[in-house]
């Protein structure tokens, strides 16, 4: 079933093949009809509009409201991959170990 990466008891990253035969329910969010490689994070709520509103290559499951899916194929861009992960391994942390993390400045507010 993957690989996934947790804080405490909680997922923050999961890596698994989605296939219509096998994990139904990942391939059904993804809108996948064959084998592929799917990722699905955390969010912070402010941000998971702008993700999937976006659409291919990132899908909300059903699950977890700030719960975020996203196809890994070959054109996927690895730094987006590692900031992604980096806020969701933030969205779990203690605030303690959060404040510890290196992390890109956020963008200024156009507005």
């Amino acid at each position: 079933m993957g690989v996934r990466w947790r804080i405490r008891k909680r997922t923050f990253a999961h890596v698994l093949t989605a296939d219509p035969d096998h994990q139904m329910a990942y391939a059904r969010a993804a809108a996948i009809d064959g084998p592929t490689c799917v990722l699905t994070f955390r969010s912070p709520g402010d941000e998971i509009e702008g993700l999937v509103t976006g659409g291919y290559p990132f899908f909300k499951p059903g699950w977890g409201a700030d719960v975020v899916g996203m196809v890994l194929d070959g054109a996927v861009d690895w730094d987006e991959v590692g900031e992604l992960l980096t806020e969701s391994y933030c969205v779990l942390a203690p605030k303690r170990l959060a404040a510890q993390v290196d992390r890109p400045p956020a963008a200024p507010d156009p507005g």
